[in-house]
């Protein structure tokens, strides 16, 4: 059976050798024995052990509570690493979480400062017929919602609106591509689903509980009811729109 000196100990699990003397005072991880010369030696219980207080340690526990853990007779090893990882998994995941927002926002302070203008928002459009849109999207939405999305919008750089825009435009191009084919089908339902997303991007609701099912078949229906939103090339296209329509509505209805 292999025997590790206290040094080689410290050096393989990565631990201080003052660390390990601290450990044997309180009984938390003693020597298999000691040499003539009082050199403290471990084996492969000792190694087991020291791993089960690291991972204890990881989850900030304290050494008298990893103690009485550990010498209870009803202690079970496998069970203990299948709680360790577990554990160590949503520790993990709440780290990646934490490094993307810091990504997130180390990009914004670098590069993408100047929140977006209501004018920016509307780009694309003449000014008056960009008020006309806000103001009829108000009069159906409510003051609120429209608020909320503008809100939303206005935080992204102009590089992610613009990468919002063109999402759009591709979901758009796909769908039309598609829509001499079943509303209710898969390949035209995956397409819809990212539809769905995108729109919700816009309205400043993407991620959360609020699945709104509702509100989105009834911008189905206004595609239907106003050919402005379902032009192509300038062009009126009564037959997409109703496909449109009858595709989101399909979808709002299984979802919600």
């Amino acid at each position: 059976m292999a025997a590790y000196s206290v040094k080689k100990l410290a050096i393989l699990a990565g631990v201080s050798v003052r660390t390990l003397h601290l450990y044997d005072q309180i009984g938390l991880l003693k020597p298999s024995l000691r040499t003539e010369a009082r050199y403290r030696m471990y084996g492969e219980k000792e190694l087991l052990r020291l791993q089960q207080i690291l991972f204890f340690r990881e989850l900030d526990m304290p050494l008298k509570e990893i103690g009485e853990i550990l010498d209870n007779v009803e202690f079970n090893l496998v069970k203990a690493l299948e709680g360790h990882k577990m554990a160590l998994i949503s520790k993990q995941q709440r780290i990646e979480t934490m490094l993307e927002t810091i990504d997130k926002t180390i990009g914004y302070l670098k590069h993408e400062k100047t929140m977006l203008s209501h004018e920016e928002l509307y780009e694309g459009f003449p000014k008056e017929q960009g008020e006309a849109y806000r103001n009829e999207a108000e009069k159906k939405w409510g003051a609120d919602a429209m608020e909320k999305s503008e809100n939303s919008l206005r935080k992204l750089s102009k590089a992610h609106f613009e990468q919002l825009k063109d999402e759009q435009k591709e979901i758009a191009t796909a769908l039309f591509s598609i829509m001499n084919e079943d509303p209710t089908s898969p390949k035209v339902q995956e397409q819809i689903a990212r539809h769905y997303e995108n729109i919700r991007k816009f309205w400043g609701t993407h991620g959360t509980a609020e699945k709104q099912a509702e509100a989105y078949a009834g911008l189905g229906q206004l595609y239907v009811d106003d050919e402005r939103y379902t032009q192509v090339n300038g062009q009126s296209q009564p037959a997409y729109a109703s496909f449109l329509s009858k595709a989101m509505n399909y979808f709002a209805g299984v979802y919600e």
